[in-house]
């Protein structure tokens, strides 16, 4: 047992030890406060880098989506295109054709009209009385305005084929256009589509290296509070034997016994709760100890 002296040299040791053990839980609750605010920090923030990456991807979609409209998109133009060339080179081949009948024939009158000329004459031959050598000459004439006609005949097959062509490929022409306007709306959607994935690429990377800050904050606190708990651990264990260097045998004596009636009472409780479980009858004792089991809770 120690002496007076020693219980009183203890004492400011243990009061010391006290206050020691009172800062170091302040600083532990202080450290894992600032750790807690950090992790809500990066938890924030994953949140963030989360919904850019979701964003990212549904941009990513899209624009596939878009780019790959505008390449089926070019290469059925550009199969327009080819017809068009094409047909624009039979219209050159038919114009040239329908020039060279022209020029061979000297013909540019329209055909309807040549042959209602050979109408009117074969008419007047049938209606009245003409000389011999006056119907010789509407013959004759009728047989040139005839061989005029035919050719004639060619020359508008070959005008109307071309200008036929030509309407299909004014036709085509305006498909190749309004294809061309999606292609460059789409086009220009999906350069906008891109140039966001670059943008939201950039802020994900630069979160990433401010999570990556907040991760090594953490470990750091995690460490600080290894630390502080490790010395708190060590202080509480020598204010526990100071403590016991500090007790007299009647202290020593009387936590025995407390200790002691704790756990026959506590054996005491578990034998009358088995009771109840079986269904026995309890005793007067058995009540008392129920009643004392339930005060020792409060």
């Amino acid at each position: 047992m120690p002496t007076p002296q020693e219980r009183k040299e203890l004492q400011q040791k243990a009061d010391e030890l006290k206050n020691q053990i009172q800062e170091l839980r302040y600083r532990l609750n202080q450290i894992n406060d600032q750790k807690e605010a950090v992790f809500h920090k990066r938890d924030t923030q994953g949140k963030e880098i989360s919904g850019l990456i979701n964003n990212t991807r549904a941009l990513r979609r899209e624009r596939d989506t878009l780019t790959a409209f505008v390449k089926t998109s070019k290469e059925e133009r550009k199969k327009l295109n080819d017809i068009i060339k094409a047909k624009i080179e039979v219209i050159k081949k038919l114009n040239a054709e329908r020039r060279t009948i022209e020029s061979k024939s000297g013909i540019k009158d329209n055909p309807a009209r040549i042959k209602e000329e050979i109408d009117k004459i074969e008419e007047r031959i049938e209606t009245s009385v003409q000389s011999f050598d006056k119907e010789k000459a509407m013959m004759k004439r009728i047989k040139e305005l005839k061989k005029i006609y035919d050719e004639a005949k060619k020359v508008s097959g070959v005008w109307g084929e071309s200008h036929s062509l030509s309407k299909e490929i004014d036709d085509l022409k305006k498909t190749a256009d309004e294809l061309h306007r999606q292609i460059q709306h789409k086009a220009k959607e999906s350069q906008e589509k891109h140039e966001l994935i670059i943008e939201n690429s950039k802020k994900i990377d630069e979160l990433k290296k401010t999570e990556d800050e907040f991760n090594k904050q953490i470990a750091e606190k995690k460490e600080e509070l290894g630390k502080i708990n490790t010395d708190l651990k060590e202080k509480l264990k020598l204010m526990g034997e100071m403590s016991e260097k500090m007790m007299d045998d009647k202290q020593r004596e009387r936590i025995k016994k407390d200790a002691d009636r704790r756990k026959t009472l506590s054996e005491k409780q578990r034998d009358v709760e088995e009771k109840l479980t079986k269904g026995e009858k309890l005793t007067t004792e058995d009540i008392l100890i129920l009643q004392g089991a339930e005060e020792s809770r409060r």
